[in-house]
């Protein structure tokens, strides 16, 4: 056997370090997900592996999103981006968002 199926990986056990309020982006390494509920510090939860997500945007000139495009999350300023560079690849858009949106709708 070189492989067994677990589960569906629709979301993956998660223990913060820290209070982690639900709708929390967490990033670890390459991996990227959203807590799906408040999760304590030092208690087992779980992220959402896989969804369709309003997620916080970067505002602006230069930040709109057109349906398809890849959206990447920006951990220190805590917005998604259009910008690849030193950040992590969220997902995807499904539905545009015009550059003075503060939303943008993303499938991990």
């Amino acid at each position: 056997m070189e492989a067994r199926l677990i589960h569906k990986g629709e979301a993956i056990e998660y223990t913060p370090s820290v209070d982690t309020a639900a709708g929390t982006v967490v990033v670890i390494d390459s991996l990227i997900g959203v807590t799906k509920l408040d999760i304590p510090a030092g208690v087992l939860g779980a992220l959402a592996m896989i969804g369709v997500f309003d997620v916080v945007k970067a505002a602006g000139a230069g930040t709109a999103f057109t349906m398809g495009q890849e959206v990447y999350w920006n951990d220190t300023a805590k917005v998604a981006t259009i910008d690849p560079t030193g950040n992590k690849l969220l997902g995807k858009a499904v539905a545009d968002a015009g550059d003075d949106d503060v939303l943008v709708r993303v499938r991990l």
